[in-house]
């Protein structure tokens, strides 16, 4: 590799590692924001926050790094346009195509990262954060009850005290749960009982010899009962959309015919591919004017992986509901987008040889 050559790949990797990390900043106050919002709701347990937020950015790494290194391309070749360098480079023969190696070493790990992660580490981190959900809907240790406290119920729809509980937080003593809907109170007690999960999202409260307590507000008809055996329903999470294709390896997607795990599998494999064919993109769509802005290429980038990201976000969806055969799967996307950005490529800023002088 020339000197010259080593010079632009360490301009290129500063400024596509400046663009990861000021997009990565940006994805973590997204993703936390969404996680607040699910805690208060009742969704997420708070104690998983830190947890969750770490599984769900890697999952987003197959997003953020694409545009990361299209953007981060196009700010540092459009720099050379406009300090003038490109047209030094032109001078000694070292047109826009000679730029491809740097391009190459620059754009191999961030490919082979988002491969990884879109293939292996993205399924994984779905699968725990799945499980983990689940473990907390089994036990109230991880949903945030502390023996001894009052706390909230999720979704804020009543108040629940336990004044013990098992290794596992699944069973308990002493109990206080007070709810209220519609006007009227409902007091149980229970010396002690169990947390039972019934599908994803509803859990019963099995209750051993206690008393129910039951009226409205600021009325004379409360009634109360003494019972052996009780259940209590707890307020259930509210649902969220799962998606149990995104929690499977790979692997198990290749041994399903379906339409649904085929269309998982060509998004996941059309994420690396559509990193491949942005840094393409970035050497002839970056070519600007001498001390031309660049903060307008950032605009043009955003609007070019859009449009990218919607066609394959359609064309996936055509695939999971069994308009596309699964054998066209995305190529049918890929191969027209890598198409245009090779001959976009080839025809940009063909160097000429120096004219001979007489």
């Amino acid at each position: 590799m020339l000197l010259i050559e080593r010079h632009l790949l360490r301009q290129f990797a500063e400024s596509v590692f400046a663009v990861t990390a000021v997009l990565l900043l940006v994805s973590l106050g997204g993703l936390l924001t969404d996680l607040i919002a699910e805690i208060s709701r009742g969704k997420v347990p708070a104690s998983l926050l830190l947890s969750l937020l770490g599984l769900r950015s890697i999952r987003f790494l197959t997003l953020v790094l694409p545009l990361a290194l299209f953007a981060g391309l196009m700010l540092a070749i459009a720099r050379l346009y406009a300090d003038s360098e490109m047209s030094v480079l032109a001078s000694i023969g070292l047109g826009p195509q000679r730029l491809w190696r740097p391009v190459f070493w620059v754009a191999l790990p961030v490919v082979l990262l988002v491969a990884f992660a879109s293939l292996w580490l993205g399924p994984w981190s779905a699968k725990q954060a799945k499980d983990m959900i689940e473990v907390a809907n089994r036990s109230f240790l991880i949903a945030g009850l502390e023996p001894g406290r009052f706390v909230e119920m999720p979704g804020r729809n009543g108040i629940l005290y336990v004044g013990d509980l098992s290794t596992d937080g699944t069973k308990f003593r002493h109990l206080f749960v007070q709810t209220e809907r519609d006007g009227r109170l409902d007091i149980v007690t229970a010396q002690e009982g169990d947390l039972q999960l019934q599908g994803e999202t509803q859990r019963l409260l099995r209750l051993k010899n206690g008393f129910r307590v039951e009226g409205a507000t600021g009325a004379k008809d409360f009634r109360m009962m003494h019972f052996e055996r009780n259940e209590v329903r707890v307020p259930d999470r509210d649902p969220t959309v799962s998606n149990d294709l995104a929690a499977k390896d790979t692997l198990s997607l290749l041994r399903q015919n379906d339409s649904g795990s085929r269309s998982e599998l060509h998004w996941r494999l059309a994420m690396p591919l559509f990193a491949v064919v942005l840094a393409i993109f970035a050497l002839p769509l970056a070519r600007s004017e001498p001390r031309q802005p660049q903060y307008g290429l950032i605009l043009f980038a955003l609007l070019v992986y859009l449009l990218g990201m919607l066609s394959l976000l359609a064309g996936t969806y055509l695939l999971g509901s069994g308009r596309l055969p699964s054998l066209l799967g995305l190529w049918w996307l890929h191969l027209p987008m890598l198409a245009l950005a090779l001959w976009m490529f080839l025809r940009d800023g063909r160097v000429a040889p120096p004219a001979a002088t007489p």
